[in-house]
């Protein structure tokens, strides 16, 4: 029998369940007792591959709910690495804390869902900001031909002649 202060660990990985299924394509998630049962945590781990537009992706949350403090505490780690052409990663690191009104397993999942959403927010914002800005001054600029260098063939280009386009001499 639960105590009054403490979620139905089954309602809660129900909750959970369905939070999952709407926001993450394929993940696991689990619902677990932890410190002789005086708290409960739940885990979400999502992971997306995507060999073809060469980027891939780890989603990790790790939420604790303390019924004696009526808390929700934990993180949300993001893992994304994109590697055409070079490499850039993406690890990060959200701490989350948040009161429980009460500790009903719909009270639970539904401050979950505030801060992914606010971090996922946050993160897509940090995005367009480094798009619009430090990762636009990182950009290569065109050569003076106005024309892309094809660093492959670069070892066969007779110089004046094929980049510059007119005659050389040999």
């Amino acid at each position: 029998m639960m105590e009054a202060n403490k979620p139905d660990r089954k309602s809660l990985l129900k909750g959970l369940s369905t939070h999952v299924k709407e926001h993450y394509p394929s993940a696991s998630y689990g619902v677990y007792p932890i410190e002789d049962d005086s708290k409960i945590a739940a885990v979400v781990v999502a992971n997306k591959y995507s060999p073809n537009n060469f980027w891939n992706g780890r989603w990790r949350s790790l939420y604790i709910f303390s019924p004696s403090s009526s808390s929700l505490t934990g993180s949300i780690k993001v893992d994304v690495h994109y590697y055409e052409d070079g490499n850039v990663r993406l690890l990060t690191t959200k701490p989350v804390s948040a009161p429980v009104s009460s500790a009903s397993a719909g009270t639970i999942i539904r401050e979950i869902t505030v801060a992914e959403k606010k971090y996922q927010e946050e993160i897509n914002k940090g995005f367009n900001n480094l798009s619009e800005g430090a990762f636009k001054g990182l950009r290569r600029q065109l050569p003076i031909t106005r024309q892309k260098i094809e660093w492959d063939k670069i070892a066969g280009y007779r110089l004046g002649q094929d980049i510059g386009g007119g005659s050389s001499k040999r």
